[in-house]
């Protein structure tokens, strides 16, 4: 038996599934950001021996904006 031939990939579902992976990319940039900087935040605080954890919160902050900047950059410049 012949196999049917294959239907054209539907335009709608492939617009979708290009706006998934551009959205989760978005969403693991983010996660790496604030990940990096926490980690980079636990190490300095760690290393300065501090009773406080003044650099892991400054730097959580600063990768929230980066991050934040990062997105809004991203979409901005697709649209």
């Amino acid at each position: 038996m012949a196999a049917a031939p294959a239907s054209p990939p539907d335009p709608n579902e492939t617009d979708r599934l290009r706006a998934f992976a551009k959205y989760s990319g978005l969403a693991f940039q983010m996660l790496a950001i604030l990940g990096l900087c926490t980690w980079g935040g636990l190490k300095l605080d760690e290393y300065f021996h501090n009773d406080q954890p003044w650099y892991t919160i400054s730097l959580m902050v600063f990768g929230l904006v980066a991050a934040t900047y990062q997105v809004i950059r991203s979409l901005s410049r697709n649209e």
